[in-house]
């Protein structure tokens, strides 16, 4: 089941250390208001969540992940896998995401959305990039009904770009399809927003890397829109 919704308030912070995730995200992005794109690391961003693309474990061993553990302590480790330990019996699927208080000032929160199953696996031939940035954006929409405007701001880094091996434009452009489904459904169970996302992208393969796909919505599962 979704819901419609207004447009989000929420401010998005795009930072990547890869000068080219960042000049992909600058075409991807170039018509979408609202976004702010960075070069940079997402340690140095004051916003009330950080995402972190992790395996489906909540290992935090490498990465964006691994450098989000070494500031925030190894106890966010521990946070993010009771968290899933609790709400998905140990594994968290593509598709799915945490969200756990990180215990600091900045950020409040962390989002931990997997983009691969195992540690460093290529998932450069795969949709886990716009399962897990929409995963993670939902995942702002549930804690946001749970406190209303405990997350007003979030920061994402180049989701699958580093150990995934996500070409940056691909990265890019999947980020963005994740983003614009954010905007316009607020999914109540993942795996409506799995299917979805599945159904309408399961032939972008055949599309040119600099295309972008925006999701139609999920009512009588129509083709996505490019």
């Amino acid at each position: 089941m979704t819901t419609d919704r207004a447009q989000s308030p929420l401010r998005v912070v795009l930072t990547d250390l890869n000068a080219m995730v960042v000049e992909s995200w600058r075409a991807a992005f170039a018509d979408t208001p609202g976004i702010e794109i960075r070069h940079g690391s997402i340690l140095t961003e004051e916003v009330d969540a950080w995402v972190s693309p992790t395996n489906s474990r909540g290992r935090m061993d490498g990465g964006t992940d691994a450098a989000v553990k070494r500031y925030l302590g190894a106890g966010i480790q521990l946070k993010v896998q009771r968290a899933i330990r609790s709400k998905y019996a140990g594994t968290l699927p593509v598709g799915s995401a945490v969200c756990v208080p990180s215990g600091a000032v900045n950020p409040k929160f962390l989002i931990s959305a997997p983009t691969m199953h195992a540690s460093s696996q290529n998932v450069s031939e795969t949709l886990n990039v716009a399962l897990a940035c929409a995963a993670a954006f939902q995942a702002v929409h549930r804690q946001n009904l749970l406190a209303p405007g405990s997350i007003r701001s979030v920061a994402l880094v180049g989701m699958g770009a580093q150990t995934g091996r996500v070409p940056a434009r691909v990265c890019a452009n999947l980020m963005w399809t994740g983003y614009t489904l954010f905007n316009d459904h607020c999914f109540e169970n993942d795996e409506d927003l799995r299917a979805t996302i599945l159904d309408q992208l399961d032939d972008i393969e055949k599309a040119p890397a600099t295309q972008r796909v925006r999701i139609a919505p999920p009512t009588g599962r129509s083709r996505a829109r490019r």
